[in-house]
């Protein structure tokens, strides 16, 4: 986990302070909104990872002048996801098990942040699954927060919390909303003049049924998550074999985020002659590395958090939304072979934790076995029939990996089973 503090929290001054687990959702700003009528100072917390990011918590931290601190939980994230105690939602959501995660890591922040109890916007009952009585006493004790997380809204309804026993807050003065109805929350929102927040259950990739099927298939297939596997599939249309799994751009957009995303041990191919997608192949094992490089890779997930693409997955961060087709419209590749991409795959190769194929014969040798990969082939054909080219009776494709590269022609009849 790693925390930026966007607008930093100054000395307490008031009597009570908490730490506001900020969505940018009406619920958690109203839950924000009700305490400081009580005088109690609010902190946001908010948090981001490659399903969601703090774009909504960072506009409402600035709307309501609020402190706010940001929570990477890429990696804490990614194992849950892995590995549910408490299964998932109706798509690849743990939300009861990431919900207690958010909670845990509040708590464990208080002292830090002077703030003497965890305040959330969850409603009793208005998600059937994550927010009925029993979730919400699951959430605290996967917490570790045993009295210790107000929920004003529906605070009424639920057993007094050691805030509202120690007279930190009044519980008199809180709420008992319940179920799914938004009235009374609109009502309130009008009180405060808030005007600007997200429609409700959205902001979450793994909650959206497409995104989730892949990343279902990718588990499946790999058995485990990788950053940067997961950062490739929310692009293009994605494809599954055996051997490996690649990704074709569907427009210029796609394409450049592509260039950004493949590491030095994938393949990429892209039309030999005119404009058309790029399409990346990544290996489920490489069999030209040696088991020391293996091992490398295995542990890049934290070079990958890294300086290195550290900006990268800031940028997936701010929002949420899987990458959609739009027109198709391409410039030629910028991946010929000469001494700028020399220098990029030497940084992509960092990243890989691995060694660049030499480009001797023996590199050459693992070079042309490569290109007898059926799913090499295969992305091959897929990257001619989502292109013009399709229309022509012959067409090439420009493979490379790393400093080498083939050009392989196919024939119509080749790529016509796929059209």
């Amino acid at each position: 986990m790693r925390l930026k503090e966007i607008r930093r929290p100054g000395e307490k001054k008031a009597r009570a302070r908490t730490l506001l687990l900020l969505s940018g959702g009406l619920d958690s700003i109203l839950a924000g909104k009700i305490l400081e009528e009580q005088g109690v100072e609010i902190v946001g917390l908010t948090f981001s990872s490659l399903f969601f990011g703090p774009r909504e918590a960072i506009r409402a931290a600035e709307e309501q002048d609020w402190p706010l601190i940001v929570a990477d939980i890429t990696e804490e994230e990614i194992e849950i996801v892995e590995h549910p105690r408490y299964g998932y939602g109706k798509n690849m959501n743990p939300c009861i098990d990431c919900h207690g995660q958010m909670v845990r890591i509040a708590v464990q922040l208080l002292e830090r942040y002077q703030a003497d109890f965890v305040t959330t916007g969850e409603v009793l009952g208005e998600r059937p699954k994550s927010q009925n009585r029993q979730s919400l006493d699951l959430v605290e004790k996967l917490g570790q927060a045993k009295r210790l997380v107000l929920r004003p809204l529906s605070a009424k309804l639920l057993p007094p919390t050691r805030a509202e026993e120690e007279g930190l807050v009044d519980r008199e003065k809180l709420l008992d909303i319940s179920g799914r109805s938004r009235k009374r929350q609109l009502e309130l929102a009008a009180r405060y003049g808030i005007k600007n927040f997200p429609t409700p259950a959205g902001g979450c990739l793994l909650t959206d049924p497409g995104f989730s099927q892949r990343l279902k298939n990718l588990l499946n297939w790999r058995g485990k998550l990788l950053v940067e596997d997961i950062l490739l599939i929310k692009l293009g249309r994605l494809f599954f074999e055996e051997e490996a799994f690649f990704v074709i751009g569907r427009n210029e957009q796609e394409n450049e985020k592509l260039r950004k995303r493949m590491l030095a041990d994938d393949v990429v191919i892209h039309l030999a002659d005119g404009l058309g997608p790029l399409t990346v192949l990544r290996f489920k094992k490489n069999p030209w590395k040696k088991e020391e490089e293996k091992a490398q890779t295995a542990g890049r997930v934290e070079h990958l958090v890294g300086n290195k693409t550290e900006e990268m997955i800031e940028e997936e961060q701010g929002g949420s939304q899987l990458s959609g087709g739009g027109p198709q419209e391409w410039r030629r590749p910028a991946l010929e072979i000469n001494g700028e991409i020399n220098h990029l795959t030497k940084i992509k190769a960092w990243q890989a934790g691995g060694e660049l194929i030499k480009a001797g014969d023996e590199g050459k040798g693992v070079f042309k076995a490569i290109l007898t990969q059926p799913a090499v082939r295969k992305a091959g054909l897929l990257t001619i029939r989502y292109s013009k080219a399709r229309l022509a009776e012959k067409a090439r494709v420009v493979v490379s990996l790393n400093h080498m590269k083939e050009i392989v022609e196919f024939k119509k009849e080749e790529w016509e089973p796929y059209l």
